[in-house]
């Protein structure tokens, strides 16, 4: 019985173990892998980060940028996990936004 009570306690806080922060590095190999880059391009028709930077951009808060990689996601059935939409909206917080360093 304590074996059956200590494995089903084990099975709970595991996973709350392993949640790593996310990881600029990990985000940008899968922006990378997932040609996110190229999709940006394409839809505003100008240089990689130009839609990062614009005036009328969407993206004003770290919770906003991590709403909008979850819709790219989503929209475009690229199948990321959440933590992959975790790294790489570190990434670009990092590379272009800075909401986090605020």
């Amino acid at each position: 019985m304590r074996i059956r009570t200590a494995a089903v306690s084990l099975a709970f806080v595991m996973p709350l173990c392993g949640a790593a922060a996310p990881s600029a590095s990990e985000g940008a190999k899968l922006v990378e892998a997932s040609k996110c880059e190229a999709c940006h391009q394409r839809e505003i028709r100008g240089p990689v980060g130009a839609i990062y930077v614009r005036k009328d951009r969407k993206v004003t808060s770290w919770a906003r940028l991590k709403s909008q990689v979850a819709q790219c996601n989503t929209a475009l059935n690229i199948g990321l996990f959440p933590e992959d939409e975790e790294h790489i909206a570190a990434y670009l917080d990092e590379t272009w936004y800075r909401f986090r360093a605020k």
